[in-house]
This record gives structure tokens, C-alpha cells and sequence, in this order.
């Protein structure tokens, strides 16, 4: 198999990192029928969707959450890829051992060896980025969509009628304002630990990293006041940041030089953090193992010896008394 384009690639001009957009936009609709962004063509039916995810991304994390918070772990089915990520891709490399250690699942639907088949099986002539998370259509054998912004998005409404699950995670009054928390903490946080951590030169690794904590700071002292980061209930806003927040102080902070200060130290964040995960079923989105082994041992230009680090245990059910704040 020819090596495959990983979504971590940096620019080699100015030492900047440069995430490459997405490919595959269709959109999930509860009648099947095209949003006022003319774009659909898939109804939301239970049993024909599948999520191929890696446990160690942030923005498969995501999607994770959204099948949880939702109601859709019976409606949408899910394939865990190897940690591991090399010359070839996402591996569905799987055996018991992994399985236990890590989480993985193998491709339950096709057996494939490499993530890259499904998207090759898609569109042969696929030049583009083989990422994660990947939403699947078993019905036409096709990538439905492989934004993870956008399969949240559908998971909070397409899919309201067979779960009765009504809650709205992106309502409209608060919109404005999700998108503009979202911006900031898409480009300084949730991309910036990437921009610190594949930066190739001293002066792009300096000018990401102190955006990155600026922003935390922002965020801690938005968070003094406030217990969530729009309005007062959980958006989607709160979701984004959060899957950062939870591999800051065992992956971002050592292994991409994110190391100002620990996550720790920003009180408020670190709470928030914790009364999000404390919350039903989210929990058991998070496997810790599969993503310390990722990062440390896939990114071999950073850690060439793939070596794991032992450190950054954390008490995730710690009390937190997030409910007090903003009351």
C-alpha cells in the first residue's frame, strides 16, 4: 500500500502547521430531503449510520460525546481504530490484547486492514487526507461525512424523532455567540495545541503556544463567573473545548511542549473539565490508554522511540462544585 497523507503534516516554508479541511460534506436530514444549505440526500434512519473513530482524536471525541449525550448508541454503530498511526494510516489492527489495552474494535463491518480502504472504496481517485472521524452510510456503501463539526451537528437534530431525545445543544437564540466562542477556541485551543506541537521552528512554536495559553487564561476567567461557556446551559461550545481539556495535561503538555503551566493551574477550566466528564455517560468516551498511546507513539518525529510516559495521573471524579458557580 502507498503511504497515505496524515491530517498532521506541517508546512516546512515558515514552520507553521496547516490542518488540512475536510472532503466530505453531505449531511444527514431528518426526511432525507436538502437543508437551506442545499446540501442532504441522507435520511436519518436507525441501524444504517457507522462511526469509524480513533479513541485518541479530539474531534472523533466529539462525535462520540454527541452518540451519547443523544441517545444514539443503539441507532449509530461505532469501529475503534489501533492507536497506532504510521506510513499507512489508521490501522484497524486488532487482537485481544488491544481490544483490552486499547479499546479497538477492528472494521466489524468489512474487516478492512487500513482506514484508507473505506475511503478509497469511496473514491478511488481520493487524494485528500485519510482522518478521522469518518461517518459512514451502510445502505450505500459511502462516506456520508468526515467534518467533525458538522456529524455533531447532526447528531443534535437529524436524528430527534426515532430517539425522542429533544435536548439542543446548539439552539437558536445562542447561536451567534456559540459560533464566536467556537472560532476562538477552534484556532487558539483546540488547533493550537497542534499548531505548538508540529511547529518546526522556534518562532512559530513561541507565538502558537503563547496564544494558546492567553486563550486558557480567557477562558478561566470567563469560567469565574460562569458555569458554562454560553449562556447558562451546556452547548456544543462547552463539548469542543472540553475533548481538548482532557489529553491537555497527560499528552499536550509534554509531548507538543504545551508546558507553560499545567492544566491545573487554571482552577476554573480544570473544574469545568471535571464536572463535564462527572456528567452521565461521558465517562466511558474517554480511554486514557488508547490516547497517551497514540500521540507518544505515532508522532516519531517528536518522540522517536515511541516511549509512553508514565506520569499526569489525574482524579477525574474529584469533587468539583461547578454547580455553584454563576448561581
Amino acid at each position: 500500500m502507498s503511504k497515505v497523507k496524515s491530517s498532521w503534516n506541517s508546512s516546512i516554508n515558515d514552520g507553521e502547521y496547516r490542518r488540512k479541511e475536510s472532503q466530505f460534506r453531505n449531511w444527514i436530514t431528518a426526511d432525507g430531503e436538502a437543508g437551506a444549505s442545499g446540501v442532504g440526500g441522507f435520511q436519518a434512519e436507525a441501524g444504517r449510520y457507522h462511526l469509524y473513530v480513533s479513541l485518541a482524536c479530539p474531534w472523533a471525541h466529539r462525535t462520540l460525546v454527541f452518540r451519547q449525550l443523544k441517545g444514539l448508541e443503539e441507532i449509530i454503530s461505532v469501529s475503534v481504530v489501533h492507536p497506532d498511526m504510521h506510513e499507512n494510516g489508521w490501522s484497524f489492527m486488532h487482537d485481544e490484547e488491544s481490544a483490552s489495552e486499547y479499546g479497538t474494535t477492528g472494521d466489524e463491518l468489512y474487516g478492512s486492514a487500513f482506514l484508507s480502504e473505506r475511503y478509497l472504496l469511496n473514491a478511488p481517485d481520493y487524494k485528500g487526507i485519510i482522518s478521522v472521524p469518518v461517518l459512514w452510510d451502510k445502505k450505500q456503501q459511502v462516506i456520508v461525512n468526515n467534518e467533525s463539526s458538522e456529524i455533531i451537528r447532526m447528531f443534535n437534530s437529524a436524528f430527534n424523532e426515532i430517539t425522542g431525545n429533544h435536548d439542543d445543544y446548539y439552539p437558536e437564540y445562542l447561536r451567534s455567540e456559540i459560533d464566536e466562542v467556537n472560532e476562538l477556541v477552534y484556532h487558539n485551543v483546540n488547533n493550537g495545541v497542534y499548531k505548538s506541537g508540529f511547529a518546526t521552528t522556534q518562532k512559530a512554536y513561541s507565538k502558537n503556544v503563547t496564544k494558546l495559553f492567553d486563550t486558557l487564561q480567557q477562558l478561566d476567567d470567563r469560567l469565574a463567573t460562569k458555569r458554562y461557556l454560553v449562556g447558562d446551559t451546556l452547548t456544543e461550545a462547552d463539548w469542543r473545548l472540553w475533548t481538548t481539556l482532557i489529553r491537555f495535561d497527560s499528552v499536550y503538555h509534554t509531548h507538543f511542549k504545551c508546558n507553560l503551566q499545567l492544566l491545573k493551574e487554571f482552577s476554573n477550566v480544570y473544574n469545568y473539565m471535571l464536572e463535564l466528564y462527572q456528567m452521565p455517560n461521558i465517562a466511558k468516551t474517554v480511554h486514557v490508554n488508547h490516547i497517551k498511546r497514540h500521540y507518544y507513539a505515532s508522532h516519531l518525529a517528536i518522540n522517536p522511540y515511541g516511549i509512553v510516559p508514565l506520569g499526569h495521573k489525574q482524579d477525574w471524579m474529584a469533587p468539583h462544585h461547578r454547580e455553584l458557580i454563576g448561581k
